[in-house]
């Protein structure tokens, strides 16, 4: 069907996109109208190609984790945890506990991180605009705390294959203590805006419900699904980075609409802030890099003692960590569902070949089976709540 074509004789073709204030990314949808009812929404992607894919064959193991950082922009520390795994799953390694624990605390700072922008920029599409501020006032505090590790803001490539970049910084867990006193009431405090909000509750209550089978067949995956009432989880139905040994609540809603994808993820923000109380509390001490020599280099220290040392971390950087031939396949739960890495090693530097799936390309599909039969005003508020990322998408 040729997308510019209507299918009846009595409705109008509208294109939203792809430069749009109310779309999230550079997305097009090309819309089917019977008066200002939806008949027919088809999203069109490739507005934001990069070709992430094909660029991680011409980088090192290294090299390519920043290029995890800049396809899903808002979850950047759980797409290098994703890769991450994949790589060390190829030379079958284990990172130290101290790495283990502070990779699972920045996942999950970077979860709430990224389910504060999908609240305060959809609050600011529906009209409910003072949520946007407080939503970003708290994001500031956790982009301090990556700042704080790494010295960027976003694109902080700090979880590697073989553990963490560096260690923690002195005064980072006293930040971390600071954030959750705070944010259980600034919770508390959005939940209040919107409540009883009568624009918030007539513009998501009962638009765009999707059906649990629906989202089955479409590999919907994270808060959309769990929104649908189906308890699936990767950190608990597939435990990655020590997850098994926290303690925390798979949030479900069974409306399946708008308002039950929202409720998901203000709930698993109350979840998240448990998993790192946990994780501060058992944070053990010790190193945050592998010493597998195949993997992470020597201390900078023996460096200027031993030459086969400095010829080691020359090559190691120079030609990359060389993993056994094969294939693997790591996923990890992020903010928007399933992450995973299908990585294939031909036993050189380079990888053979990257795939990701990515759950914001599997999400996006759903629109055009929920949004036919509301209104174009609708429109907005069912593709925020799908919450796409158009890097995670266009790869």
């Amino acid at each position: 069907m040729t997308l510019e074509r209507s299918t009846r004789d009595d409705t109008l073709i509208l294109n939203v996109g792809p430069q749009h204030p109310s779309t999230h990314g550079v997305l097009r949808i090309v819309l089917e109208l019977d008066g200002e009812t939806i008949v027919r929404a088809e999203p069109v992607i490739g507005y934001l190609h990069t070709g992430f894919e094909k660029e991680y064959e011409r980088r090192t193991y290294l090299q390519a984790v920043t290029l995890t950082d800049r396809m899903d922009y808002l979850s950047t520390l759980i797409n290098n945890l994703g890769y991450a795994l994949a790589v060390e799953k190829l030379f079958d390694l284990e990172v130290p506990p101290r790495a283990r624990v502070l990779r699972v605390l920045l996942a999950e700072l970077t979860r709430i991180n990224s389910h504060l922008v999908w609240l305060g920029t959809t609050a600011l599409e529906l009209g409910a605009m003072s949520v946007f501020l407080y939503c970003m006032r708290e994001r500031e505090l956790i982009m301090d705390l990556n700042e704080m590790i790494s010295g960027a803001r976003m694109m902080t490539s700090y979880i590697r294959p073989g553990g963490l970049t560096m260690d923690i910084p002195e005064g980072f867990i006293g930040k971390v203590e600071e954030f959750l006193r705070l944010m259980p009431c600034r919770i508390q405090e959005y939940e209040d805006l919107l409540r009883d909000n009568e624009l918030w509750i007539e513009r998501n209550r009962g638009i765009g419900v999707l059906p649990a089978e629906t989202a089955l067949a479409l590999g919907v995956t994270g808060p959309i699904l769990r929104a649908s009432g189906v308890a699936w989880d990767l950190r608990k139905a597939m435990p990655y980075s020590g997850y098994e040994e926290y303690d925390f609540d798979i949030c479900v809603q069974t409306d399946a609409d708008c308002y039950a994808r929202y409720r998901v993820r203000v709930d698993e923000m109350r979840e998240s802030l448990k998993i790192i109380r946990q994780a501060l509390d058992r944070l053990p001490d010790g190193p945050v890099v592998t010493d597998d020599r195949k993997v992470a280099p020597p201390p900078r220290h023996e460096l200027a003692l031993s030459m086969e040392a400095l010829i080691h971390h020359f090559k190691l950087f120079t030609e990359g960590m060389k993993p056994p031939a094969g294939e693997v396949y790591a996923a990890v739960e992020s903010p928007r569902g399933e992450l995973g890495f299908y990585v294939v090693s031909d036993g050189s530097g380079k990888p053979y070949r990257i795939h990701v799936r990515a759950p914001s390309f599997a999400n996006l599909q759903v629109l055009a089976a929920i949004a036919p039969g509301h209104l174009v005003a609708d429109l907005i508020a069912i593709t925020a709540s799908l919450d796409p990322v158009m890097g995670d998408v266009d790869r």
